[in-house]
C-alpha cells in the first residue's frame, strides 16, 4: 500500500512525566522565540498581502487563525509522536506569491488553488517521491541555499543596531554577557535576557505603540466557497507546491539534519498536504516545515530534548490562533529594530552552521553558487531565488564537481 511508505516513529511517544523532565528554561525560551518570530514579521506579510489584495478584516483574521491553529496542532502532534522538533507554519514566499495573484484572481479562485496545492502535496507525500528528490541533492548545495535565505537575519541585526542602538544595543550586550558567563546563562538563557531587556528598552523609549480598542475575543473563522479556474491553477498551484516542497521544506530538512535530527520526509510532506487542505478551508495559505523556526528550536541545548521546544511553539501557536486578532495587534506594536535584533541573535549560530556545512568537504563550488543565487533575490516565473539557487548550484556542481557525486 502507498501509505506503507510513511515513516513510523523510532520509539514510543514520551509520557507527560518524560516531557516535564526534558523541558527546561532553554527549550521554553527557544520555543517562545520560535513562536514570536512567526507571530511578528511573517504576520505582517499576511496583513500587507491581504490589505493590498482587498481582503476584509475578517478574511485576514481568518487567514491568521488558520495558519496558527492548524499548524500549531500539527507541530504539537508530530513533535510529540516523533520526539523531534518538527515545527510547521506557512510558506512565506507562497504568501508573497498570492499578493500579485489577488490583482487578477478573486479570493475564492485563490482558495481553490490552495485546495489543489494541498491535495497535490498530500499525493506526493503518500508516494514517497519527495524523499527520493531530497536525497539526490547534495547537502552543501542545500545548505548554501539555507545560508542565503538566513543571511538577511544577520544583516538585519546589523541594520537594527544602526537604526536604533537604544533598543538593539542593550539587547546585544545582554546576549553577549549571558553567553559569556554560561553559569548565569543556564538560569537565564541569553535570548530570553535579550528579549526582556529589549521590551524594557522599547517601553522606556516610548516606542511600544499599542493601538487601543479591540479587546480579547475568540477568533471567528470565515469559510469561503472555493472557485475553480484554470488561471488560478496555472498561476499558483505549481509555484506554491515548489515553494513548499523544495524551498521551505528543503530549508527545514537541512536545518534539522545539521542539528542531528533525521526528519521523516514523507510524514512531513503528508502533513503539509493535510495542513494545506485544512488551512484552505478558512482562507489560509499552504502549510510547510518552518526552516527559520526549527533553526531557532535547535540552536542550543541537548538534541534529545529539542522536541520540547517544538511543543512549546505548537501550544503557543494554538493559543495565538484562537485569539488571533488581539494577539496580532499586540505583536505588531513592537518596534521593528526589536524584532530584527531578536531574530538575528537567535539565528547567529544557525547561520554559522549553515556556512560551515556549505564550505567544507565536497560540492563547495555548487554550494557557493547556490548561496549567491539565493542572496541575489531574483524571481523567475513567479518562483523565488531559493529554488533557482538549488537549481544553479546542482547543475554547476554536476558540470564542474562531477567526481564529488561519485565519491562516498
Amino acid at each position: 500500500m502507498i501509505l506503507s511508505r510513511i515513516e513510523r516513529p523510532a520509539g514510543p511517544a514520551p509520557r507527560l512525566s518524560q516531557i516535564k523532565s526534558d523541558l527546561g528554561g532553554t527549550y521554553i525560551a527557544h520555543g517562545f522565540i520560535g513562536w514570536l518570530f512567526a507571530a511578528t514579521g511573517p504576520v505582517a506579510i499576511i496583513l500587507s498581502v491581504g490589505v493590498r489584495g482587498g481582503l476584509t478584516e475578517a478574511q485576514i483574521a481568518s487567514w491568521i487563525f488558520g495558519v496558527f491553529l492548524v499548524n500549531g496542532l500539527i507541530t504539537t502532534l508530530l513533535s510529540w509522536a516523533y520526539r523531534a522538533p518538527l515545527a510547521f507554519f506557512w510558506t512565506i514566499p507562497g504568501t508573497v506569491l498570492v499578493g500579485p495573484a489577488l490583482k487578477t484572481l478573486s479570493f475564492p479562485e485563490v482558495i481553490g488553488a490552495f485546495y489543489a496545492t494541498g491535495a497535490l502535496i498530500l499525493l506526493l507525500g503518500a508516494t514517497g517521491w519527495v524523499k527520493k528528490l531530497m536525497s539526490a541533492i547534495p547537502m552543501p548545495i542545500v545548505m548554501g541555499m539555507v545560508a542565503g535565505v538566513f543571511l538577511r537575519f544577520g544583516t538585519d541585526l546589523v541594520h537594527a543596531l544602526k537604526a536604533d542602538v537604544t533598543i538593539a544595543g542593550p539587547m546585544v550586550l545582554t546576549w553577549l554577557a549571558l553567553s559569556t558567563f554560561r553559569r548565569v546563562g543556564e538560569f537565564l538563557p541569553p535570548i530570553i535576557g535579550a528579549l526582556l531587556i529589549g521590551i524594557a528598552a522599547a517601553l522606556l523609549s516610548g516606542q511600544f505603540h499599542l493601538a487601543g480598542g479591540g479587546g480579547v475575543a475568540l477568533a471567528q473563522p470565515v469559510f469561503t466557497v472555493p472557485h475553480w479556474s484554470w488561471s488560478a491553477m496555472v498561476d499558483l498551484v505549481i509555484p506554491l507546491t515548489i515553494t513548499v516542497l523544495v524551498v521551505q521544506n528543503g530549508q527545514g530538512f537541512a536545518v534539522l539534519k545539521a542539528a542531528g535530527h533525521e526528519a521523516p520526509i514523507d510524514v512531513i510532506t503528508f502533513a503539509c498536504g493535510i495542513g494545506g487542505l485544512l488551512a484552505a478551508a478558512v482562507g489560509a495559505v499552504s502549510t510547510c516545515l518552518a526552516g527559520p523556526t526549527n533553526a531557532i528550536l535547535t540552536s542550543s541545548g541537548e538534541r534529545p530534548r529539542h522536541y520540547t521546544a517544538a511543543l512549546t511553539t505548537g501550544l503557543l501557536s494554538i493559543v495565538f490562533g484562537l485569539f488571533a486578532s488581539g494577539f496580532t495587534r499586540l505583536m505588531l506594536a513592537a518596534p521593528k529594530p526589536f524584532i530584527a535584533t531578536l531574530a538575528g541573535l537567535a539565528m547567529l549560530r544557525v547561520l554559522q552552521g549553515a556556512f560551515a556545512a556549505t564550505f567544507r568537504g565536497k560540492h563547495t563550488l555548487g554550494g557557493l553558487v547556490s548561496f549567491l543565487v539565493t542572496v541575489s533575490d531574483i524571481s523567475l516565473f513567479n518562483i523565488g531565488a531559493a529554488f533557482w539557487g538549488l537549481v544553479a548550484g546542482y547543475c554547476l556542481s554536476r558540470l564542474l564537481e562531477a567526481p564529488d557525486f561519485h565519491a562516498s
